[in-house]
């Protein structure tokens, strides 16, 4: 490993306070029910509920949820924000409210992962993020993209269309013992890599990226750095000033527990004026001029070119406001932690690893070996909700804040009682 991958990597690594203690067994699945009680607590819980946020999430009262990576479960807070949004939609006695709900998420997106709020975009998915970003570089023949294999599909779909309509060439990287090494990104890239895009923390394993590297490798090259972030944003904490990325975007409904239809775009500030946005419509208007004239928005909000979402907005304002007051230290020490003892445990068991060691990110592969049906069968019946990929013979568990070692221990026994 060179020696700004190896400095880079402990840096990450040790910002993100990983431990990996021991393990057991887990579960996962669904319900949700308003309440205005207490939101969080401010002294970190008992065993049973380490954060002192189970009692918001009522998915806990019945299943083992170790799906966030999928999809998040509606903290009552925001369940709550979506009612109230719906009421008000009902009765129209606050219709001012939606402008005051987007303001706020824009800036508590902004204040939590570092960025400035006139970077900001509120978008609908994390794919038209990628599609913006791909689609307003200019792209000649013979220039390059470089991706690697534990990359989202949508990255695969975007890129090989570049390729067949640009003349764009594609570069994969193959992943190595569950990482795509810095190194291999340092030999794929060359003065024709206009873009480096990563899923930043991987849907397939939790491998997590670190971005000073690869920003320094594609920077070097005249290129720009592109990050996926639906599987990293609420995860742990970050400032995207100093991850060096240019581009960044994820949707609300994993990790943030909010909903679908919101994902926040991040354009380094540098990047606004040349970044132009590929389609447009009413929602650029910045002022009004005579004769049907329009000046523009030229902050991120020139990439918002129709009504926001204000559903999903509401939900991602209460969502933001909850992460903040639980705190992302906290979260990041106490899932990372856990799903350390989820890795550790499945390893006991004699599971396949895809997972990488010492890996600071909530979510754990592991090729289980058994028959699926029957494992997945066994698992619906103790509640463990969970996801199967590579057609079964993956199985992908995420560990999310109001997730406990019981949880943990849940999964591992229903393993544990079949090899």
């Amino acid at each position: 490993m060179n020696g700004w991958s190896r400095r880079n990597f402990v840096k990450t690594t040790a910002a993100a306070g990983l431990a990996l203690p021991a393990a057991p067994a887990l579960a996962a699945h669904q319900p949700a029910v308003a309440d205005t009680g207490s939101r969080t607590s401010a002294a970190p819980g008992s065993d049973d509920d380490p954060l002192g946020i189970r009692g918001q999430f009522p998915v806990t009262e019945e299943f083992a949820y170790l799906n966030t990576a999928s999809t998040g479960p509606l903290p009552r807070p925001v369940h709550e924000a979506l009612v109230a949004y719906a009421d008000e939609k009902h009765t129209y006695r606050d219709p001012g409210s939606r402008g005051r709900a987007t303001a706020r998420a824009r800036q508590r997106f902004a204040s939590l992962f570092g960025a400035d709020e006139e970077e900001i975009a509120l978008l609908f998915s994390t794919s038209d993020g990628e599609n913006m970003v791909a689609k307003a570089i200019d792209w000649k023949p013979g220039d390059n993209v470089v991706i690697d294999e534990l990359h989202f599909v949508t990255a695969f779909v975007v890129y090989r269309e570049l390729e067949r309509r640009e003349g764009v060439e594609l570069r994969i990287i193959p992943s190595r013992e569950g990482r795509a090494h810095p190194e291999d990104y340092d030999a794929y890239t060359d003065d024709r890599t206009r873009l480096i895009s990563v899923a930043w923390v991987s849907n397939r394993n939790g491998f997590r990226h670190d971005l000073p590297t690869l920003a320094e490798i594609v920077h070097a090259r005249g290129g720009y750095l592109f990050a996926d972030g639906i599987q990293a944003f609420g995860t742990f904490p970050t400032n995207l000033h100093d991850e060096g990325v240019d581009f960044a975007c994820g949707n609300g409904y994993k990790w943030l527990f909010a909903d679908f239809g919101c994902a926040p775009l991040y354009v380094r500030r540098e990047h606004l004026e040349w970044m132009q946005p590929d389609r447009f419509g009413h929602g650029h208007v910045a002022e009004t001029l005579p004769e049907h004239q329009y000046r523009l928005k030229t902050d991120a909000q020139k990439y918002e070119y129709a009504n926001p979402a204000y559903g999903p907005i509401a939900a991602m304002d209460a969502a933001l406001g909850f992460l903040g007051e639980v705190g992302m230290e906290r979260i990041a020490e106490h899932t990372h932690a856990l799903a350390g003892q989820l890795r550790e445990g499945a390893a006991d068991l004699g599971m396949k690893l895809f997972t990488p060691p010492s890996n600071p990110s909530p979510i754990v592969s592991f090729y289980h070996g058994l028959d699926s049906q029957e494992l997945s069968d066994a698992l619906n019946a103790e509640g463990v909700f969970f996801t199967y990929q590579e057609g079964g013979k993956l199985l992908r568990a995420a560990v999310a804040m109001f997730n406990n070692r019981d949880d943990v221990d849940r999964l591992l026994g229903v393993i544990a009682a079949r090899v």
